[in-house]
C-alpha cells in the first residue's frame, strides 16, 4: 500500500469519495476551496494506492489553536470528515501517514470526523450525534413521519405570517441572523466570509433559505445539496420569531423543497447530546447516531475539548451570551480562524 501527499485535487479524488461507503456527504474540493480562502489553512490530501489504483482518501487540514499549538483536523468547520477507504489496510495506511505527517508539521493530535469507527483503536470522543432519515416523495408521507405534536407546529409559522423563499438570494441577510443566534448560544460566530465562500464554491449545490415576517427576514439557513441528500448546515433564527414556530416552519418549507427536488435523505446535521437542538430534531422523530470523532494523539495526554459544552468554558459562555451583537460579530470571526 503506497500513501503520498496530492499536489492538487484531481476527478479521480472525487470520483472515489463520492462512490464510497465512507464518503462525505457534501464535495469535499468545494470545502476546501472555502475554508482555504476563507481561513488560509494549509490542506493536506494523503492518498493510498494498491497497484496505482486508489483504495482510500484522507482531506487533513493544519490548524492552529487560540493557546498555540498545532494540529490535523479532517474537516475543520465541517460535521464530517475523516478517512474513506475501501479497506482495512487503506485505512490503517492512511491513519499512519496522517500521524507522519502531524509529527512532520509539530501538530498536537489528528482528529478525524468520522462517521463510523474506523476500528482501530485509536482514541475516541462521544460527545456529538448526527440525525437523518429518508425523504418520501409525497407531501402526506413526510408530514406523517413526523409525531403528531410537532406535525401540528410545522402549521403554526404561515398562520402568523412567516413566508419562505429558497434560492441564491438574501445570504448576508441569513449571515445576519445567524450570527445572533449563535451568539445567544454563546458561541462565536463564523465569518461572513466562510458562508459566501462556501456559497460561490459550491455553487448550484448550495441554496439558502429565509424565512420572512412582515418584510424582514427572521430566521435562515444555508443547506448543501448531494446527490440525493440535503444537508442544512449554518442557520438560525432571531428569539423574536420563536412564538411563531419559526424553525418548524423553516425545516418543513425546506424538507417540501427538498423532496420536490428529487432528495431522499434529509441530514439534520450534528448536536450536542441534551442540547435544545438535539431536542428539537428528536421531537421531529429523527433518531440519534452517534459520530464516533477519533483521535491520534501525538504531543498531548488527553483529547481536546473546547465545545461549549466543557464545564471549563462555562464562564466565557456566559460572558459571551451578555456581549453586544456589535461585538460578537467582530470578534468572533477573529476567534473562530483558532476553533475549527
Amino acid at each position: 500500500m503506497d500513501v503520498a501527499e496530492l499536489s492538487r485535487e484531481t476527478v479521480e479524488w472525487d470520483a472515489f469519495v463520492r462512490a464510497s461507503a465512507d464518503g462525505s456527504p457534501f464535495h469535499l474540493t468545494a470545502w476546501k476551496r472555502a475554508v482555504e480562502r476563507t481561513f488560509g489553512h494549509r490542506a493536506h490530501y494523503l492518498v493510498a494506492r494498491r497497484a496505482g489504483a486508489i483504495e482510500g482518501v484522507l482531506p487533513l487540514f493544519e490548524v492552529r489553536g487560540l493557546l498555540g499549538g498545532r494540529a490535523l483536523v479532517s474537516v475543520p468547520y465541517g460535521v464530517y470528515g475523516g478517512v474513506c477507504a475501501g479497506s482495512d489496510d487503506a485505512r490503517r495506511a492512511l491513519v499512519e501517514a496522517a500521524a507522519a505527517l502531524g509529527r512532520r508539521v509539530g501538530a498536537a493530535y489528528v482528529e478525524l470526523r468520522q462517521r463510523r469507527d474506523l476500528g482501530l483503536g485509536l482514541a475516541a470522543k462521544s460527545v456529538y450525534v448526527t440525525f437523518s432519515r429518508p425523504i418520501f416523495a409525497s407531501e402526506e408521507d413526510n408530514a406523517q413521519a413526523i409525531p403528531r405534536k410537532q406535525r401540528r407546529m410545522t402549521r403554526q409559522g404561515a398562520k402568523h405570517g412567516l413566508a419562505a423563499t429558497i434560492g441564491r438570494d438574501h445570504l448576508d441577510a441569513v449571515w445576519d441572523v445567524y450570527a445572533e443566534s449563535v451568539r445567544n448560544l454563546g458561541s462565536p460566530v463564523y465569518p461572513r466570509r466562510l458562508l459566501r465562500e462556501i456559497w460561490e464554491a459550491f455553487d448550484k449545490d448550495c441554496q439558502v433559505v429565509s424565512v420572512w415576517r412582515e418584510g424582514r427576514v427572521v430566521a435562515g439557513v444555508l443547506t448543501l445539496f448531494h446527490d440525493d441528500h440535503v444537508l442544512p448546515y449554518y442557520g438560525g433564527a432571531r428569539r423574536a420569531a420563536f412564538p411563531y414556530a419559526v424553525n418548524d416552519f423553516m425545516y418543513w418549507e425546506l424538507l417540501c423543497h427538498a423532496a420536490r427536488a428529487g432528495c431522499r435523505v434529509f441530514d439534520f446535521g450534528r448536536s450536542r447530546e441534551g442540547t435544545g437542538a438535539y431536542h428539537f430534531k428528536r421531537h421531529w422523530g429523527f433518531e440519534p447516531a452517534p459520530l464516533p470523532y477519533q483521535y491520534v494523539l501525538l504531543a498531548r495526554p488527553s483529547l481536546p475539548d473546547v465545545s461549549p459544552g466543557n464545564p471549563r468554558l462555562r464562564l466565557a459562555v456566559g460572558a459571551w451570551k451578555r456581549l453586544p451583537l456589535a461585538v460578537t460579530n467582530v470578534v468572533g470571526p477573529l476567534l473562530t480562524r483558532y476553533l475549527p
